[in-house]
């Protein structure tokens, strides 16, 4: 049996009285609805449960880290670079691994606790090692905001999540692991991801709006209705390219590097 949450932080003796206050904590949501009930450890425990019950999905192509060994020591220093700016709150204690998913989709997205998933088809989508720094920095400020257990419980509602810690809905697991390849970011949490995105990108020599690249390519090539929730029209991707630029200017506009000649090798070398 699969134990998903081993430390989650609620005693047996106060369930009757969870069970009774439901109702009343889902009236206690800010304006986003979030309700995060899951310890940090929690994040750690169901980031781990949840990467393996997708990585048990034949259909999920995840690329081999040992047949493409030059692939992922590209992109795992992309990775260190945004965590060596030590702006993180979870640097040290999350994992942060990163699995390259063979498939056309124009999608990353990264668990609770920090597991990190990047489609190559977002990779030959975008132009400039900068964009895609910019995806994966808003991909790990879910993590590190918490924002994926945020989502998580008003998603799936806090009942499930509880059953499922307790053991008393062993099959939803699957159905929750489903649903981080899309999971549904509250306004608040995809505007800090943005925001965040930009404060750790600025901090290294990249060009901090490189998030900004990829929305507006999206928005250029009219694929603004599509898939991933990068897409998503909460908030616009116009007025988030705008977010974005606002944020570098407060920063102080520094100029960055995109290093497009060094991700067209990169892409090169991907299947």
């Amino acid at each position: 049996m699969i134990k998903v949450f081993k430390s989650f932080r609620i005693k047996l003796f106060l369930l009757p009285v969870l069970a009774i206050g439901l109702t009343s904590l889902q009236s206690c949501k800010d304006e986003d609805g979030d309700i995060n009930l899951f310890s940090v450890s929690d994040d750690l425990a169901f980031g781990a449960q949840t990467s393996a019950e997708i990585e048990s999905d034949p259909s999920f192509k995840v690329m081999d880290s040992a047949s493409n060994t030059a692939a992922y020591a590209y992109i795992y220093k992309m990775r260190d670079k945004i965590l060596n700016t030590g702006l993180l709150n979870y640097k040290d204690r999350f994992p942060w691994r990163i699995r390259l998913v063979n498939d056309t989709v124009l999608n990353a997205f990264c668990t609770p606790g920090g597991y990190i998933y990047v489609y190559t088809g977002l990779i030959k989508f975008l132009d400039y090692e900068s964009e895609l720094a910019g995806v994966m920095g808003h991909e790990m400020a879910h993590a590190d905001k918490r924002h994926s257990t945020d989502a998580l419980t008003r998603q799936y509602g806090i009942s499930l999540l509880i059953d499922i810690v307790f053991g008393q809905n062993k099959g939803q697991l699957a159905r929750v692991a489903a649903g981080l390849k899309d999971l549904q970011y509250s306004r608040k949490n995809e505007s800090e991801a943005d925001e965040y995105s930009v404060i750790w990108l600025n901090a290294t020599d990249w060009d901090a709006k490189g998030a900004a690249g990829f929305f507006q390519k999206l928005i250029d090539k009219g694929a603004a209705g599509g898939n991933p929730q990068f897409l998503s029209t909460h908030p616009d991707p116009g007025n988030r390219v705008q977010a974005i630029t606002d944020k570098w200017v407060e920063l102080g506009s520094k100029p960055g590097k995109q290093y497009q000649a060094e991700y067209t090798s990169f892409k090169n070398i991907l299947p």
